[in-house]
């Protein structure tokens, strides 16, 4: 019978394959769940697998030479790709420490977000040091059945990584770009004409898209969310903050573009939601895109409130658009634009107690100031089952 310590290390290594699965983000699983909840869950297994690593290497007695040797390479380099992911690639703490969110502002220029992703991508490797660290051990090798279990779940989840990443059909969507213009100094407005149409795209879904030109982040995936509701031709609306989103000022017309997805909650959400109900949307900055996409589907047929902060009054480019948008709308719209972010008296002055009550919430922005406004929301008497948020994360 195998030793307990000997199970926390089986455990950790079926949840760094359990998190390789949740990487590539399935479809059926994203529309259950949404796409926050599957990449919470693969940071949450990470770093338990971690943990429970710890565990199995200082409870056990000395071994075969190499195992432990593979062993020990294997905790220390996941260790470190945790460390590094969690710097850059999550918000659990960045977000919530001002001093950690101004040291990644400084060395991002310097490291792009795709040495991130392979960085990442050193957890196969971890599996790898770990398969073969298992073979070693006399102690586990000798059960036959639990070996042979244990490589078909490897074999199985790295086939499935393998055929999603690299072998399977081609079934994304892909277009062209048609516009590329200017939204203030900060924001872009690009237009995708597709080859067919996104006929599974809802209000407030986003795409992961690659720009198949060179120089633009060439095989770069990002997310970015949809401004409109037309299937044919995806509108977006990106804050130019990152080492790619920079660059995209220099997209040509005629670019080929590949989309992932597409991905997201809000519009199913909203479905949802009794329609004698509110929606308040909250959007930050280009934080608005989505929440544009969910105010054309439902602003002439139910109660919807806009708040939309902006930097400067030059940055309010959809001033003109949710102007007519309100006077078509029948009473139905309520639109706020502030110039700074919101505060607490703000939201309180500005929301009716109706929509506190009973209203559905939904906030994009950066990070921290979703947080922020989430707990302010909270403060003001919104349970948090209905405040949806999306962050602007990279």
């Amino acid at each position: 019978m195998l030793k307990f310590p000997i199970v926390l290390g089986l455990t950790a290594y079926s949840w760094w394959l359990l998190a390789v699965l949740l990487s590539l983000r399935p479809p059926w699983l994203e529309r259950v769940v949404g796409l926050p909840a599957i990449y919470g869950l693969h940071g949450m297994l990470g770093v338990l697998a971690v943990v429970l690593a710890h565990f199995h290497r200082t409870s056990l007695y000395a071994g075969e030479a190499l195992a432990i040797l593979l062993g020990d390479w294997s905790f220390w380099i996941a260790l470190g790709v945790l460390c590094w992911s969690v710097f850059f690639m999550s918000g659990w703490l960045v977000d919530r420490v001002a001093l950690l969110l101004r040291a990644k502002r400084l060395v991002e220029p310097v490291v792009r977000h795709q040495v991130s992703v392979w960085v990442h991508r050193l957890n196969l490797v971890v599996i790898a040091m770990i398969w073969l660290h298992a073979h070693l051990l006399v102690r586990v090798n000798q059960y036959f059945w639990f070996m042979t279990l244990l490589d078909a779940y490897t074999l199985v989840v790295l086939a499935l990584y393998v055929w999603k990443k690299w072998i399977a059909p081609d079934g994304y969507l892909s277009g062209n770009v048609v516009a590329n213009a200017a939204l203030g100094d900060t924001s872009r407005e690009i237009t995708v004409r597709l080859d067919r149409p996104a006929t599974s795209l809802r209000p407030g879904d986003f795409f992961f898209t690659r720009f198949e030109t060179r120089g633009v982040a060439h095989r770069d995936w990002h997310p970015f969310s949809v401004t409109g509701t037309d299937q044919s031709t995806l509108t977006f609306t990106i804050r130019q903050n990152g080492d790619h989103t920079n660059r995209l000022a220099s997209l040509p017309d005629g670019a080929r573009v590949r989309f992932e997805g597409p991905f997201g909650r809000f519009g199913r959400t909203a479905e949802r939601h009794d329609a004698a109900h509110p929606l308040v949307l909250i959007g930050m900055g280009a934080g608005v895109a989505p929440l544009m996409s969910l105010l054309e589907a439902h602003h002439t047929t139910r109660p919807v409130h806009l708040l939309w902060s902006v930097r400067r009054e030059a940055d309010a480019y959809f001033r003109d658009d949710l102007e007519q948008r309100v006077a078509a709308s029948n009473g139905r719209l309520a639109v706020t634009i502030r110039v700074g972010r919101f505060r607490r008296e703000d939201l309180a002055a500005t929301i009716p107690r109706r929509a506190v009550q009973s209203g559905a919430f939904f906030v994009v922005g950066p990070n921290a100031a979703v947080l922020a406004n989430q707990r302010m929301l909270r403060r003001l008497g919104v349970s948090s089952r209905r405040i949806h948020q999306e962050r602007l994360t990279m």
